[in-house]
């Protein structure tokens, strides 16, 4: 695994650097070795003096991108936190594609055996069967597409910070990402 070690507006010392590389070796276990590591660490002044070594680091698997943030009183500390969060994660988007494939076959043997699946009936109605409601918090796009990525869903509604507006955030089905910005009707000015 490639690994980058930077530090915003600090430097990061050789103890540290050799410290996080030690611990990602726990993630380079279950990846191969075309998987990237990005890792930044900064020291945010107006947190608590336990939460103000950050370290962040963001693993780029064929395609994928995993992400992850630990707060902590040094930058060991934080890295710990951090490699523990990201074991999870990635070791949940190994096994997604397989709990994808367990779906599909279940999905169709539902469909397969008549009146025992779960999809429509020729003839009725779609209906909502569950309603979510939840804050949405201005944001640029490039911070959806991070907080997209660390829930590993393929959708994110988000306030744009840049318009002021609603946009739905999607993972396309060629794995690149598309925007939907939402405009009453009669409204759109395509210069805008």
């Amino acid at each position: 695994m490639r690994t980058t070690i930077r530090g915003k507006s600090l430097t990061v010392s050789e103890k540290d650097s050799d410290y996080i590389e030690r611990k990602l070796q726990r993630l380079e276990r279950m990846l191969d070795e075309r998987c990237e590591a990005d890792v930044e660490l900064r020291l945010e002044g107006n947190r608590k003096v336990a939460d103000s070594h950050i370290v962040e680091v963001s693993l780029l698997i064929d395609g994928l991108s995993l992400r992850g943030e630990g707060a902590a009183s040094t930058f060991r500390a934080a890295t710990d936190e951090v490699v523990d969060k990201l074991e999870r994660r990635t070791v949940d988007a190994k096994e997604r594609p397989r709990d994808r494939r367990r779906a599909e076959q279940v999905r169709f043997e539902a469909a397969a055996a008549p009146g025992q699946g779960e999809e429509l009936e020729v003839g009725e109605e779609a209906r909502v069967v569950k309603v979510k409601r939840f804050a949405i918090e201005p944001m640029f796009e490039e911070d959806a597409i991070s907080r997209m990525e660390e829930l590993g869903h393929t959708f994110f509604i988000f306030v744009n910070a840049e318009n002021e507006r609603v946009a739905v955030l999607y993972r396309r089905r060629d794995g690149r990402l598309g925007l939907i910005e939402p405009v009453i009707a009669g409204s759109y000015r395509p210069s805008e």
